[in-house]
């Protein structure tokens, strides 16, 4: 499986007047194409950072970050690279730009001067496959904070990107928002093979991983699968990080004596894992 996203030796930087705070000082991380990547790390451990870098919305100051093998900073070729990798913001408000669903999700393939035609098969299609096809006609300003997002999602699609990265699209959402919205980002991964990195601080949702990075002040602590990265509570709780409730459980009752495979995270894992254990 060849890489989408290369990070090589990348060094970023935020400068004010009184010193330059370092973000990530040679930094290196591959994205396969086809993965579906779930990225953690406390607040200032440069989540946010490294997901603009990968889509080129920020430039490294040093080192280099690769799209599709080209390099972010060829200013000719941004706009490829903005369309071959998508993004995905925490607020969808600030994502929405037209007063009705359809107009919104055609903006992006209006601007890369397509063909009406296929613009309406690409909104229609996006559309469809966040499951907003009977909204099309409606007012985003009507729509839940849910619907909201998977029209923002939408709205990406459309562009036919190869990638998404999603900065904390959860975060202002209710349970059942959320829940809609990784939902349609698991469907995006698994059926149309759309490359995911989804940077969240909801733990229960790296369990829909491949793979899971823990992020600490702009290096990479862990890596590994969900199973492997949860298996260690500890490290998660030094790492500044709340472990799912379910996984605090499991560890207490296998201090108690209680045996349990590692890394547990959902809540059905969890009650079957105390049944079977309850019967031994």
């Amino acid at each position: 499986m060849n890489n989408i996203i290369e990070f090589n030796n990348v060094t970023y930087n935020y400068s004010s007047e009184d010193a330059d705070y370092i973000v990530l000082k040679d930094f290196n991380l591959n994205i396969k194409k086809g993965s579906f990547t779930v990225i953690l790390g406390h607040n200032g451990s440069g989540k946010s950072t490294l997901a603009k870098l990968m889509n080129g919305l920020y430039k490294p100051q040093s080192g280099s970050v690769l799209v599709n093998g080209i390099n972010t900073l060829d200013e000719e070729l941004d706009l490829k690279v903005k369309s071959t990798v998508g993004m995905v913001f925490q607020n969808p408000d600030n994502q929405i730009v037209a007063s009705v669903v359809e107009e919104d999700v055609a903006f992006g393939p209006e601007n890369l001067g397509l063909p009406q035609e296929e613009i309406r098969q690409r909104v229609d299609s996006a559309l469809k496959t966040v499951n907003m096809y009977e909204h099309k006609n409606d007012m985003p300003h009507k729509l839940s904070g849910g619907q909201k997002q998977r029209i923002a999602i939408a709205g990406v699609i459309a562009m036919l990107p190869e990638c998404i990265v999603l900065d904390e699209p959860t975060a202002m959402l209710d349970p059942k928002g959320r829940q809609d919205v990784i939902d349609t980002i698991y469907k995006l991964n698994k059926e149309h093979g759309i490359t995911i990195v989804l940077i969240t601080h909801f733990m229960e949702q790296a369990k829909y991983a491949d793979r899971v990075l823990v992020l600490n002040n702009g290096e990479i602590t862990a890596d590994g699968t969900p199973i492997e990265v949860f298996s260690k509570p500890e490290f998660l709780k030094n790492s500044g990080l709340d472990i799912p409730q379910t996984t605090e459980l499991i560890f207490e009752l296998a201090k108690k004596g209680l045996n349990f495979k590692n890394g547990i995270i959902s809540v059905d894992d969890t009650a079957n894992a105390i049944a079977a254990a309850l019967r031994k």
